[in-house]
């Protein structure tokens, strides 16, 4: 049973180890019985201290030491890296690189690559002082994965020589199980404190260390097995060590030790069968050959509805043994089955071990901290959770405002929360939004803190200083950052208003605020303007909002009309007779400012209107001119070869007349002896056919020559599984299909190659290529923008077009990908290695795509995918405005325009906006000869679709239809308004 234990350790922690070489089967078994000689021995020590000074340890030969001794010899047989011959070249090259990552480190504490390299280094260097304070710094930045912590410790556990290194082991071992969920350091801290069961609490210290490990892995179904296998052979181990002391007991204290010893390996057994786990089947077994007495019939029906559970779970456990890592897709199923079944034990070990794997995906702690946070609502776990997702995703600002949230829901001090958004603050978002949401939840905690009863505190105070820094940092760190505020709209400087007028009774502070949002570019829109009025109505005075409205009528420039309707409903309710002439009178004379402004605005519009229809006219002119006088030209050669068959004819040529006119085809090369039109001859206009020109039978042979005799084979649309489409291929391509089939052969049995040509032969550029079977054609899209004659080939799924006319490929993503950049600005000669060398020194670089034409021309753009948000961050602040030969580059993250999708007729309809002409729009929009005849002044969207630049416009009230739509106008009624005197 010993070994069976020892051996599924041993298998448990040699999987996650990803050293250069993986030890021969030798040495492991070494270990093992090293280990399993420590266990006994150590189990014997304690054995004897416990019991009585009558069992003689010296026959043993044990002591504490030996055990610590042989413990370190087996750990560091299995963790040694080998001995390595440095020449002094070499060693003064890792002297010159460990001090090259050191300086780095300096400049950018958050290189998580360079801190793992520096580790390495400083390791191989024997630097013990220095490796130590590189693992601590590191270790407080970021969480360490489990190669990184079983690295450390075994290092540590290596040289640990006295009571006191034993306590900064265990230390050091309480850190590592906090940062991820990891079996195999919770084996080797069960492990090592058995070494430390001669210590005084050494035994329960070692029952603890395991009974926590349990309750953190042991459902783990792969790897919970080993910690239960090495609890229970730490007790039968004691229990066999108390044997030979039966004679030196009483038989009460025999009864109490030795059978209560027992129990506890019974009460480890049938815990273990009850848990649905792996080899449950062995484990029954060799539960059967050790206990002495029947199993009870309760353990065995635990044990059978563990085995139906275990059936239940084994498609998600095989599902994640066949995918590859980081298999998110496998947990996110797992997970949906876990909560549906409801088991909160189960359902934290699932996410525990999906984050191991996926830790840098702010989603999935997103929702693994609000199940905590609804659901189990334990404190400890809740802001353990939300503590560990901000050190993997700090720049995800949605999970340091959860953060913040569950603090105060936990009612954690203040100065942890003030403290825990100072490190928010310095976690380096990629967005200037990101800025303002942190503030606006910092600021929302701090009003809730308020009491508000009370005419000043200290709370209150402290609000406002934090209202005030936090206009301060938008201003000099975000603006100067971005070159944007992230509040367009002040809503913080709103909020600020909104306490002070309603909860602090202080209108004065509010106006000053309002003053202070409107001279930040906000007094043209009147949405602006009607929030303070209506701010001013509810706490404010009649005055107050009558000055307000007045200033709103001067300053408004998107919604004029709307405002002056407010006003006048206003003095229309509460104003006297002056105030009622006052306020007529500046609406009108800003509304009459405003029409005039829109007459000249369509005045000039109408002008540049007529200017692009006169330059229109004048190509359509022109082009007909050149039209017509290249037919003149060919109806003078047509009647001079019309002329010289009338000779032929009156010389007896009896022949059938042979039709003269022919189709010119692009880029086609007349026959030898036939001039061009536009050639000198032509343009001489005496062009006449030679006496070497051939004859009508000759001139048909040559034109069928050029044609090509294709067939016409239709396309069945039942094969396009099995069918990719191939397109933007070169045009000269001389047999498409023989070129393209070896290359397409690659990834399966290529049934037929379809090229199409037009009808006078000519390859037209894309083809079909059938597959024998639907795999093939999909691993035929890989080849996706693969160079053919210096041009990239598309390749796509084979689609009906009439019968998905919404279908579109488009292989990359156009919404945000935070770990993704765009980079503007390269020179055409900049090729994909020369960017990833410079890229790479930011992070690890998983993806480069430079952007060219049609034709495979570079345009000087480029997406540069990394392999965590953090690395892309930190690369825009490194790489925006590099020059690179001569040319300063653009970075930002990868986030695409919104591609404008036409409107639908219906669409049109519903909005209001069938009034409009239609404008049919090319791939590339609107062109500069499809301007609209209608002014833009008079283009007035409906109410519905109506939005100011910084949120949406209030509609006027009682407005109708049929003011807010332009009325239909003709050219004449267009025309009569503008010549109107």
């Amino acid at each position: 049973m010993a070994t069976a234990a020892a051996a599924s350790a041993s298998e448990a922690e040699a999987e996650p180890k990803a050293g250069p070489e993986a030890e021969g089967e030798e040495d492991e078994a070494k270990a093992a019985r090293a280990r399993r000689k420590v266990l006994s021995r150590a189990v014997a020590a304690a054995t004897y201290k416990t019991m009585g000074s009558e069992w003689d340890q010296q026959e043993e030969g044990v002591s504490e030491s030996d055990g610590d001794e042989e413990y370190a010899m087996a750990s560091s047989a299995e963790s040694s890296p080998g001995e390595y011959e440095w020449g002094y070249d070499e060693e003064e090259k890792n002297q010159l690189e460990i001090e090259r990552l050191e300086e780095q480190l300096s400049i950018n504490v958050y290189d998580y690559n360079c801190h793992v390299d520096l580790i390495r280094l400083l390791r191989l260097e024997g630097e013990l002082t220095k490796v130590r304070m590189a693992r601590q710094k590191m270790s407080e930045i970021f969480p360490l994965t489990e190669e990184l912590w079983l690295e450390w410790l075994h290092d540590e556990t290596s040289m640990a020589m006295d009571g006191l290194d034993r306590e900064h082991v265990y230390d050091l071992f309480e850190r590592a199980v906090k940062d991820y969920i990891c079996p195999n350091i919770w084996l080797e801290y069960g492990q090592y404190s058995v070494g430390g069961i001669g210590q005084k609490g050494g035994l329960e210290k070692v029952r603890s260390v395991f009974e926590r490990a349990l309750s953190s892995v042991g459902l783990h179904m792969t790897k919970g097995l080993a910690i239960w296998e090495a609890y229970r052979e730490f007790e039968s181990a004691i229990a066999e060590a108390a044997r030979p002391m039966a004679g030196f007991l009483s038989p009460s204290d025999w009864e109490q030790t030795f059978d209560s010893q027992l129990e506890k390996v019974h009460s480890l057994f049938r815990r273990q069968l009850a848990i649905p786990l792996y080899d449950m089947e062995a484990t029954f077994a060799e539960y059967e050959e050790w206990s002495e007495d029947p199993i009870p019939e309760s353990v065995i029906q635990s044990y059978n509805k563990a085995l139906q559970q275990l059936e239940k779970y084994k498609p998600y456990e095989e599902a994640l043994l066949q995918a590859e890592a980081p298999r998110l897709a496998e947990y996110q199923a797992y997970i949906d089955f876990e909560m549906k079944i409801g088991d909160p034990a189960r359902i934290q070990l699932i996410f525990e071990r999906a984050l191991v794997e996926n830790c840098l995906v702010p989603d999935l702690w997103i929702r693994y901290s609000q199940y905590l946070d609804r659901q189990l609502k334990v404190k400890d776990l809740v802001l353990s959770a939300h503590s560990r997702a901000v050190r993997n995703c700090p720049w995800t600002v949605a999970l340091w405002s959860r953060y913040l949230l569950a603090l105060e829901r936990h009612g954690v001090e203040h100065r942890v929360i003030s403290v825990t958004f100072e490190k928010a603050l310095s976690a380096g978002f990629i967005q200037a939004t990101d800025y303002v949401e942190i503030w606006q939840a910092y600021l929302d905690y701090l009003r809730r803190r308020v009491d508000f009863k009370q005419d000043s505190s200290k709370e209150l105070e402290e609000l406002r200083s934090a209202f005030a820094r936090a206009l301060e940092y938008l201003k000099q760190e975000v603006e100067e950052r971005f070159n944007e505020s992230g509040d367009p709209s002040c809503l913080i400087m709103q909020n600020w208003a909104r306490i002070e007028a309603r909860l602090c009774n202080n209108m004065q502070k509010a106006r000053e605020l309002w003053d202070s949002i409107m001279t930040r570019g906000n007094a043209k829109f009147a949405n602006m303007w009607l929030e303070y009025y209506n701010l001013e109505r509810a706490h404010g005075d009649t005055q107050h909002c009558r000055k307000a409205l007045h200033r709103a009528v001067q300053c408004t420039s998107d919604y004029p009309e709307h405002v002056c309707e407010v006003l006048l409903t206003m003095e229309r309710t509460e104003g006297t007779l002056e105030d009622w002439d006052i306020a007529v009178q500046k609406t009108e004379t800003r509304l009459a400012r405003v029409n005039e402004q829109r007459i000249k605005a369509a005045e000039k519009e109408a002008a540049l209107a007529q200017q692009e229809e006169e330059k229109v006219e004048q190509r359509k002119r022109a082009r007909a001119e050149k039209k017509a006088l290249k037919k003149k030209k060919k109806i003078r050669g047509a009647d001079k070869h019309r002329a010289d068959e009338d000779d032929e004819k009156e010389w007896g040529d009896d022949e059938e007349e042979q039709p003269s006119k022919r189709r010119r085809v692009e880029n086609s090369v007349p026959p030898a002896g036939e001039a061009e039109p536009g050639s000198e001859a032509n343009l001489s206009g005496s062009s006449a056919p030679t006496a070497t020109e051939p004859p009508s039978e000759l001139k048909e042979v040559r034109v069928g020559a050029r044609r090509r005799d294709v067939p016409k084979v239709p396309h069945d649309s039942s094969k396009d599984g099995v069918t990719v489409f191939v397109s933007n291929l070169p045009y000269g391509l001389g047999e498409p299909a023989a070129t393209l089939r070896p290359l397409f052969e690659a990834c399966g049995d290529v049934v037929e190659v379809r090229p199409i040509f037009s009808n006078r032969g000519d390859f037209r550029g894309y083809c079909y290529v059938e597959f024998r079977e639907e795999a093939a054609a999909l691993q035929a899209l890989q080849l996706d923008r693969q160079s053919v004659e210096g041009r990239p080939m598309f390749v796509s799924p084979c689609v009906d077009k009439s019968k998905n006319p919404d279908f579109k490929v488009f292989r990359y993503s156009t919404a945000l990908e935070k770990h993704k950049l765009f980079v503007s600005g390269l020179p055409f000669s900049c090729t994909k290695e020369e960017l990833e060398e410079i890229c790479k020194a930011h992070g690890t670089v998983k993806d480069i795509r430079l952007v060219t034409n049609r034709a495979g021309k570079p345009k000087g753009l480029a997406y540069v995918e990394y392999e965590n948000e953090s690395q892309a961050s930190q690369a825009v602040l490194k790489m925006d405005g590099m020059t690179i030969r001569e040319n300063v580059i653009k970075v930002a993250i990868s986030n695409p325009p919104q591609r404008k999708v036409p409107e639908k007729p219906e669409a049109r309809r519903a909005s209001g906006s069938a009034l409009l002409p239609r404008q049919v729009y090319g791939a590339r929009g609107k062109g500069r000869t499809q301007l609209s005849l209608l002014p833009r002044a008079l283009q007035r969207p409906s109410a519905a679709t109506a939005q100011a630049e910084n949120g949406p416009a209030v509609p006027p009230a009682g407005a109708t239809p049929a003011t807010t739509e332009a009325p239909k106008m003709s050219n004449a009624d267009f025309a009569k308004l503008l010549l109107r005197k």
